[in-house]
């Protein structure tokens, strides 16, 4: 992703995400009312007016690194073949895409769950962030198929499935039900998806 960037372009990337990861670092250790401008700032060595200059709210800031990395998988769902099924592409990359989308913060899954639950403008930050990536996926969709982005509903539809899934995947996960991966999850939820959503038919995830 830095390759084609400049270097000044590189080094405000690297102070973005500085910011985002001091921030979900904060949030996982102290709760998110240790999240303020002053406190991300003083973690990275910059000024609170630097922060503000990134972000627009703590929430944004916390999910950002998030975001920046769903916007980079989102290019394995449009390497896959041409030719290749959509779900069977979903199935190939929604997998991976979860773990890659959380980075090493596997760990602070129910803690985010328990915060969004908690906080409506972290709840709202949280589904915009998940609202941009299934832009970006029901784009990479419409090219695959000839749809038209901008007239054809399919394609929202169908992108609006790995959001969702996600969303289930790590509720689910995060209430301690299950000693399944995340991965497993995933690869769980697209089958039923796939199938119609089985409901009664379908083996439980343990």
């Amino acid at each position: 992703m830095t390759s084609d960037l400049g270097l000044r372009e590189r080094k405000k990337l690297a102070t973005r995400i500085a910011l985002s990861d001091a921030a979900w670092s904060l949030m996982t250790e102290h709760g998110i009312d240790a999240v303020t401008a002053e406190a991300v700032a003083a973690a990275v060595d910059v000024s609170p007016r630097t922060f503000r200059n990134y972000f627009a709210s703590r929430e944004e800031a916390i999910l950002d690194g998030i975001l920046l990395r769903a916007n980079s998988l989102v290019e394995a769902l449009r390497t896959r073949p041409a030719d290749e099924p959509v779900w069977d592409s979903l199935a190939h990359v929604l997998p991976d895409m979860i773990m890659g989308v959380l980075g090493e913060r596997e760990c602070d899954v129910a803690t985010l769950v328990r915060v969004c639950s908690e906080n409506p403008a972290m709840l709202a930050q949280q589904l915009a962030v998940f609202g941009r990536v299934e832009r970006l996926i029901a784009e990479v969709i419409a090219e695959r198929t000839g749809a038209d982005i901008e007239r054809d509903l399919a394609p929202h539809l169908l992108a609006a499935v790995p959001g969702a899934t996600m969303r289930a995947v790590l509720n689910f996960w995060a209430g301690g039900v299950t000693e399944a991966t995340l991965p497993d999850l995933v690869r769980t939820s697209i089958a039923q998806l796939r199938d119609g959503l089985p409901l009664g038919r379908a083996a439980p995830v343990v």
